[in-house]
């Protein structure tokens, strides 16, 4: 029995998965999946949104693994990076028994996950004072048989700041065997960084969870990956819903990761990357606003001597930033998105 077999829930270890109707081939007529034999009126979608979404599309499965460069076989494709975590608690979290640890402030899914399966949820703060940085001593103190999965975001959302990956790889190795250490990569295209993918086959309790919603602009398309050993990403192809990943969904992401639409990717974030530069330097400026937290995602997170007041001048410009307050050690902290030069200037307008 494999340390991935042992950690799992041992339900879903023995669990025998929905088999979706089988035969996708296309010279064959379908009369087995139960579907409507005809497209509606103003369906001109490629395959017919009559018919079932073929499981784990192997187009998109190929076109994603090229993408972040990595095996197919360890990389399964789910509704945003959402979908990844919450199966990854259902997996590997029994109810009133194990536990996740998050390092706060951080992206709330992963406490909300745990809570609703009702895990556990640890707590071990980032190091405010050294700009969140990971507390890498505290998360291994923290960690007991019980802590099924580790939970660190890089660039974390929402202070913006990248995790040291030798820390990150430090825990990784540290709970070799015992824990899986998940880094949420969903902002890493506007950072220098490079992924830990490539990290995967040295540490096999490593996770990568990835999302096209951010820097390739597909937010409502919903489409992610959990690259992770394929032992991993097995069990939790038990638990994904069959028909996952709708039609309309593979062909935008098809459509949008053809090679030569990719051409003007790295255009679009160097420009969300150059904005979020310049409205850094003009906010630091600005007499309401005490601090501006370095980024490497596409946000900016700032601390205000009056941050209802900035809350309500920005609306009154039409515009919304996120209140981040009720975050610990973010009390008078908000979270502004890089805009386009024109709603960042106005922005800028509404605070000086």
């Amino acid at each position: 029995m494999s340390w991935v077999t042992e950690a799992a829930r041992p339900e879903i270890v023995s669990l025998e998965a929905y088999q979706p109707a089988a035969s996708w081939d296309p010279r064959l007529t379908r009369l087995h999946a139960n579907e409507l034999p005809w497209r509606a009126a103003a369906d001109e979608s490629w395959l017919g949104l009559n018919r079932y979404p073929e499981p784990q599309s192997p187009a998109l499965i190929e076109r994603l693994a090229q993408l972040y460069g990595t095996h197919k076989q360890g990389l399964l494709a789910t509704r945003g990076s959402d979908e990844g975590i919450d199966l990854l608690v259902r997996a590997f979290c029994q109810a009133g028994r194990d536990a996740v640890l998050v390092c706060p402030p951080t992206f709330g899914m992963y406490a909300v996950c745990a809570q609703i399966q009702g895990a556990q949820v640890v707590s071990v703060p980032l190091r405010v004072l050294d700009g969140f940085s990971l507390d890498v001593e505290a998360v291994l103190r923290a960690c007991t048989r019980i802590t099924k999965l580790v939970f660190l975001c890089s660039p974390n959302n929402p202070t913006g700041n990248l995790l040291d990956p030798t820390a990150v790889l430090k825990v990784a190795r540290a709970l070799a065997e015992q824990s899986l250490v998940v880094v949420d990569e969903a902002y890493v295209e506007f950072s220098e960084a490079a992924s830990l993918v490539d990290q995967i086959p040295h540490c096999a309790n490593l996770v990568i969870l990835r999302t096209l919603s951010k820097a390739h602009g597909l937010a409502g398309a919903r489409c992610g990956a959990v690259i992770a050993d394929p032992e991993v990403t097995g069990l939790l192809r038990k638990i994904i819903q069959p028909y996952a990943i709708p039609q309309l969904t593979v062909e935008a992401v098809l459509r949008i990761l053809d090679p030569v639409q990719l051409k003007g990717f790295a255009l679009r974030t160097s420009r969300i990357c150059a904005e979020r530069s310049r409205l850094s330097q003009a906010l630091i400026t600005l007499p309401g606003i005490t601090r501006v937290w370095p980024s490497g995602g596409n946000f900016i997170l700032a601390e205000f001597v009056r941050p209802l007041d900035a809350l309500r001048r920005a609306c009154a410009a039409r515009l919304l930033v996120r209140d981040v307050r009720s975050h610990s050690g973010l009390e008078n902290a908000l979270r502004i998105t890089v805009g386009t030069r024109e709603q960042n200037n106005r922005l800028l307008q509404a605070w000086s």
